[in-house]
């Protein structure tokens, strides 16, 4: 049973709907699936509208599903292997220049990335599937692995499926399976100067 998630202001359903399962059905998805995720995260919106999330992505027992499966830490693969789709948020850590201004150092690169993966969440659980942001990636061996530029930062790892009933995680996960509750906004959003 999924835990009731409940706004304190009006907002889409959407929103309260999307959370980060870890019980997938371990069954394929259609590429075409894939493809309107990672379209929804292209419109994110960026700094000068340079767009600096990168994906990289391996559907179910293709051919580089157990090389992805490997990057994760142990945990995470424990249960991602049940996934769809595994795939890696990548952002450019360099502002490209142009007539007007020399290339230099992004300060917003994680940030517009971060928008990317937020819309690609909402547009997963708008068809039907979830994903969960993995923290827990060996990240200089996905560097190298993924042969990713230097200039690219690896955010994080995604896990994308369609929902499984939670039995099928070990007896430590299934109480964990339920859907989180956020902060107020009174405890989030402040007029004027930050609170004491």
């Amino acid at each position: 049973m999924i835990a009731e998630r409940a706004p304190d202001h009006p907002i889409e359903q959407l929103f309260t709907e999307r959370w980060s399962p870890r019980a997938y059905e371990g069954a394929s998805m259609p590429a075409s699936d894939l493809l309107t995720i990672l379209e929804a995260a292209r419109w994110a919106p960026s700094a000068f509208n340079v767009q600096p999330w990168r994906f990289l992505y391996s559907h179910r027992d293709d051919a580089h599903w157990q090389n992805y499966l490997s990057l994760l830490d142990p945990f995470n693969a424990s249960w991602a292997k049940n996934a769809s789709a595994l795939v890696f948020a990548l952002s450019d850590t360099v502002m490209p220049g142009d007539d007007a201004r020399p290339q230099k150092l992004s300060r917003t690169h994680s940030f517009d990335t971060g928008a990317a993966w937020a819309q690609l969440a909402l547009q997963a659980t708008s068809l039907g599937y979830q994903a969960h942001a993995m923290a827990g990636v060996y990240f200089d061996q996905s560097q190298e692995k993924l042969a990713v530029p230097e200039r690219y930062r690896i955010e994080i790892a995604i896990a994308i499926g369609k929902r499984a009933d939670r039995s099928i995680l070990p007896q430590g996960l299934q109480d964990r399976e339920v859907p989180s509750q956020r902060l107020s906004v009174d405890e989030i959003a402040f007029a004027g100067v930050f609170p004491h």
